[in-house]
């Protein structure tokens, strides 16, 4: 399965030893800052065949009370018949949230490759996928949505320059919005408006570390400001990432991996909090 879903925890500074061939901090002791992200089990609600983009079937494998918030979820589940002649199947997958801050699941569709996909994703059905089962990646890609600002004007949102202070119509906006024919404001003038709830993409993120709420480097009682304990699988991975706390993120194996980012290698070591 190539996904998996994810919350952000907060930030904080990573012990680690840093392993990278030929660099100048080989084999010594560095700090970084990290984020932390918890990684709940997933689960499949439904199975689904492609041929040419287009979905061919679609066999729901769950009926949780949970998904009830979320879409109709029938009383007994269909038999399983795979369609002949797709090319590419995925998954509809959903977070186990009975730990979690709140209980309505965030779905996502994630696509399976192998060579026996069908076989896994039968397997897989019913079953509970923890961190470990999917997370093997060197290097990963972070989607998520970004903070929300509001309405905001030109200067922070297009980062235009100020103007003199004895300007008559205003210092922190545009000098002309247009000249007089046609008489059309066009969409490349800086206005205010929206900032933030973008959805980006942070590419070739790499892990530090992961473990267990209960065996991990976080002490099971270390609470988090904005969102709490942690309460099964979490991810350290190096960097920031977008969003608030309790954001969803959704991560992949990297799209496209670079060699620099493949050749780091970090030993970790201790976690500050």
């Amino acid at each position: 399965m190539l996904g998996l879903i994810a919350f952000k925890v907060g930030m904080a500074s990573a012990i680690v030893r840093d392993k990278t061939d030929k660099s100048l901090t080989a084999n010594k002791k560095i700090a970084m800052p990290v984020t932390i992200l918890e990684v709940p089990k997933l689960k499949l609600f439904s199975i689904r065949f492609y041929k040419q983009g287009i979905v061919m079937k679609d066999v729901i494998v769950s009926h949780d009370k949970e998904l009830k918030r979320v879409l109709r979820v029938p009383k007994q589940l269909p038999a399983f018949h795979a369609p002949e002649g797709y090319d590419e199947i995925r998954v509809i997958a959903y977070p186990v949230m009975k730990d979690m801050f709140k209980k309505t699941p965030p779905m996502v569709e994630l696509m399976v490759r192998g060579q026996n996909a069908l076989e896994t994703v039968k397997a897989w059905a019913g079953k509970e996928l923890s961190m470990k089962d999917i997370l093997k990646w060197e290097l990963l890609d972070l989607r998520g949505l970004t903070r929300g600002k509001g309405l905001v004007g030109p200067v922070k949102r297009f980062g235009i320059s100020l103007k003199s202070h004895k300007s008559e119509k205003g210092v922190r906006r545009p000098g002309s919005l247009g000249p007089w024919h046609p008489a059309h404001v066009t969409f490349r003038v800086a206005q205010a408006g929206q900032l933030g709830m973008f959805t980006r993409v942070q590419y070739n993120i790499k892990p530090i570390t992961h473990a267990n709420a209960q065996q991990g480097p976080i002490p099971a009682n270390h609470g988090f400001k904005h969102y709490g304990l942690i309460a099964g699988d979490y991810l350290v991975v190096e960097g920031s990432v977008q969003g608030a706390a309790k954001r969803e993120i959704v991560i992949t194996p990297a799209l496209r991996p670079t060699r620099k980012m493949l050749k780091k290698k970090y030993e970790f070591a201790e976690l500050k909090l």
